[in-house]
């Protein structure tokens, strides 16, 4: 989802009053801005990270470049609500509720810099991803919420809505793969596309009644599916029969959002807790991401991933327990070399950070 070809030194240098956990590899930011009820972050570059703030009441979408004080406030004018979901580069895009009807759309930077994607003859949209010039989202036409792509202009939707199906919806999209959800017979299930409606293949693994896919990176896709009851966090490469089931035991719900270079994060929920949670293409070598040390917090969850040579950065976001409100959180640290993980200890840690 997220552009992860910045240069390695530009993300320990961004960040700002970050803290170190004993006896962890995390580092952890908290770039909730002053005066908000809530934040959380939704994607990141090397130097810039998107999300949104409630600030006086209103949820405003925005932006930080890697502490608090950055929050640029992106907020169009006459908009009841907004969000930023994605970046790439100097492009942000979101949505923003114009009059009860949402609208995608693109920032470059600031609320002025807001121009609309909404498709001709929409009644709603919104835009989950962009890469590489590429936006993904959804559009709702003739009644129907349909899947699709854009190119930087509401003039360049293109349909990726499946022959038959009743909706659709795209979450993400790279090199040349686009991920989604689509209901077909009475079924919602795990979407891929190559760009055109004809190409889409269903995910659905099988004994689910309803599968999504949230994020893709060269030939992965994650999501979730139902499963026994429960949603389980999984991944796929291209097939419904490539499935990996990634659901901790005892959890109740669980979904994996983002991956890149066969990482994947996401939430768990264990007794009514969510963990925002880290894994490396199997159950077992899940990791719970830590809260931070200070102050008392509840569950967390985890958006976005993004690995640069040795460097892991995850944004997502912390339940203040003081406040009742999401703090946006970012988590940062070395990844070892390979063959080292065992040494690491990721699955030990993993019970160790866990935080009620």
């Amino acid at each position: 989802m997220m552009n992860r070809f910045f240069p390695v030194a530009a993300i320990a240098a961004g960040f700002a009053a970050s803290t170190a956990i004993a006896g962890s590899p995390w580092v952890i930011t908290s770039l909730h801005p002053a005066g908000a009820t809530s934040s959380q972050v939704r994607e990141l570059t090397s130097t810039t990270q998107v999300g949104q703030s409630v600030i006086g009441g209103v949820s405003s979408a925005g932006l930080w470049t890697g502490s608090a004080a950055s929050w640029v406030n992106l907020h169009p004018a006459g908009a009841s609500q907004s969000v930023a979901w994605s970046v790439d580069g100097a492009q942000q895009v979101g949505r923003a509720v114009f009059g009860g009807a949402g609208t995608a759309g693109i920032w470059t930077g600031s609320a002025a810099s807001w121009t609309s994607l909404s498709p001709a003859g929409a009644t709603s949209s919104d835009a989950f991803a962009t890469r590489d010039g590429m936006q993904v989202g959804t559009a709702t036409i003739g009644g129907v919420i349909s899947a699709g792509t854009w190119t930087g202009s509401a003039a360049s939707w293109v349909n990726l809505h499946p022959a038959g199906a009743g909706n659709s919806v795209a979450y993400s999209t790279h090199a040349g793969q686009q991920v989604g959800q689509s209901q077909t017979a009475g079924v919602t299930s795990a979407s891929l596309w190559t760009g055109s409606a004809a190409s889409w293949i269903n995910l659905n693994p099988a004994g689910s009644t309803f599968s999504a896919a949230y994020g893709v990176f060269d030939g992965e896709q994650v999501g979730r599916a139902l499963l026994g009851g429960a949603f389980h966090a999984g991944l796929w490469t291209g097939s419904a029969a490539s499935w990996v089931d990634l659901h901790p035991a005892g959890a109740t719900e669980s979904r994996a959002i983002d991956n890149q270079d066969g990482w994947q994060v996401g939430y768990a929920i264990l007794g009514g807790i969510s963990e925002a949670s880290l894994w490396n293409g199997s159950l077992a070598s899940r990791e719970v991401l830590p809260l931070p040390l200070v102050g008392s917090w509840g569950g967390s969850g985890a958006n976005a991933i993004l690995v640069e040579g040795t460097t892991m950065t995850i944004v997502g976001w912390g339940l203040n327990s003081a406040t009742g409100g999401t703090e946006a959180l970012v988590w940062t640290r070395q990844i070892p070399a390979p063959g080292a993980l065992a040494l690491f200890g990721i699955t030990a840690l993993a019970a160790s950070r866990r935080r009620r």
